[in-house]
């Protein structure tokens, strides 16, 4: 069948659309329905230049903009305004949670993969997190020996940021991170990069260490409900996402130290209990400075201190379950030669 001239965010949305296996597009490109929620669309002529781009957003469902974004970057590869030269796979990460308007239904979607579904079999998305992980293998086991693998999961965040855009590289395992994509981030108009020191229950970690991918989680602003986002401030990444499917990307220089901020995780704020209590006024922003010696959090007999005066808070979350991050305390940090 032929999509109607209307985007693709439309039908995700509608929970009694049925899905067909496959949609012939205006461009003359086929769109392949894997599962809910879940295109791929090969290119026709493909770039000589192979790389398997995988873009995900609504893993949190009230992350909109993200969504808004890539759901305008998939009408122009359907109408043929824009030019696809890789192959492609879309997520939209959790619609029945975007449906509702909330972050979840039952558990956090991106804390639950790695295997860690298993641990929440009751959870809604639990299911959810497996038919991902299941369709970023089948994807990126297409692509030939060398091929580049990238993967940005794109998101918002609950609240507002010292730094407005920034980019999570998950951990490496010692690997040493790369300047060309550290360079990408920055062109495409990151103001931070945070250069995680540990695994973590992230899509964006999973298809880095399952497939050697290029894989960040990209924050790009504060969450709001649809169509009250003003999408000029995404200009940046949407050129950038475009350039890379077009194979029209400029050469990038490689990332330097000063380029921007760069930080690393020091530790994460676990809530054991109910118990939790964080020392932050809860209109508190991203990336905001944290004084030494100040208490940041209490549970019980657990107390976190910030040290040195250098560290500051990133994603500070009471209200998350028990067992669950609270939050995140980062520290400058430089690459190193």
């Amino acid at each position: 069948m032929t999509t109607p001239t209307r985007d693709f965010l439309q039908f995700v949305l509608d929970a009694s659309f049925k899905q067909p296996e496959c949609w012939q597009l205006d461009s003359g490109l086929q769109a392949h329905w894997l599962a809910e929620g879940v295109l791929e669309i090969q290119p026709a002529a493909p770039a000589a230049a192979s790389r398997h781009v995988l873009l995900s957003c609504g893993v949190h469902g009230n992350e909109t903009a993200p969504i808004e974004v890539i759901s305008g970057i998939l009408r122009d590869i359907a109408s043929g305004k824009l030019a696809l030269k890789h192959p492609l796979m879309v997520i939209f990460g959790n619609p029945a949670a975007m449906r509702a308007g909330e972050r979840y239904l039952d558990y956090d979607l991106n804390r639950l993969f790695n295997g860690a579904h298993q641990r929440q079999p009751d959870s809604r998305e639990a299911a959810r997190a497996a038919l991902l992980e299941q369709s970023a293998d089948a994807f990126f086991a297409k692509a030939q020996a060398g091929a580049e693998r990238v993967h940005h999961d794109l998101h918002t965040a609950i609240r507002g940021s010292a730094f407005e855009r920034f980019a999570i590289y998950p951990f490496l395992h010692g690997k040493p991170h790369d300047r060309a994509q550290l360079g990408w981030l920055r062109d495409g108009g990151m103001d931070a990069i945070l250069l995680h020191s540990k695994p973590a229950n992230t899509f964006s970690y999973y298809t880095s260490n399952r497939h050697q991918a290029h894989a960040f989680t990209l924050e790009l602003g504060k969450a709001l409900p649809f169509g009250q986002n003003d999408l000029d401030r995404f200009r940046g990444i949407d050129a950038a996402l475009r350039a890379l499917l077009s194979g029209n990307a400029k050469p990038v220089a490689d990332f330097q130290n000063g380029d921007v901020p760069l930080f690393e995780a020091s530790y994460d704020l676990i809530k054991h209990s109910e118990a939790f209590r964080l020392h932050l006024d809860k209109n508190v922003l991203n990336f905001t400075l944290l004084p030494d010696g100040f208490v940041i959090a209490e549970d019980g007999d657990q107390r976190y201190v910030a040290q040195g005066g250098q560290q500051r808070i990133l994603f500070p979350n009471p209200g998350v379950k028990p067992g669950l991050r609270a939050g995140i305390v980062v520290a400058p940090a430089v690459l190193q030669d």
